[in-house]
């Protein structure tokens, strides 16, 4: 090439070329990432909500009271929704509380 300006065009033309395959490569591997990170957060929480479920369940059964569950969680049972089933923990929480409180109220005066 003998022309300095058909060279420069040709060297552009490579190195944005370069820059975008990079660039893909880059983007194709954080959205991988993310994806895996998502797919491990959602395992996380199922079994973190299994695990408080179960003993809920222990504690219910060894004070003599029966708490079922509105989703086991288990293959081929219905699936679990985790929104809804951290608001109930959540209200069960504060009826706990509550009654705490009145409990405590009680027992000091």
């Amino acid at each position: 090439m003998s022309n300095p300006l058909l060279q420069a065009f040709f060297v552009g033309r490579a190195v944005g070329d370069v820059l975008t395959e990079k660039l893909e490569f880059a983007l194709t591997d954080a959205l991988s990432e993310l994806g895996k990170f998502d797919a491990e957060a959602r395992e996380q929480v199922r079994q973190f909500t299994e695990e408080v479920l179960e003993r809920a369940n222990r504690a219910a059964s060894a004070a003599g009271a029966h708490y079922t569950s509105t989703g086991s969680g288990q293959p081929g049972g219905d699936p679990v929704d985790v929104q809804a089933t951290i608001d109930e923990l959540r209200a069960e929480i504060a009826t706990l509380r509550t009654e705490l409180q009145r409990y405590r109220s009680n027992s000091a005066g």
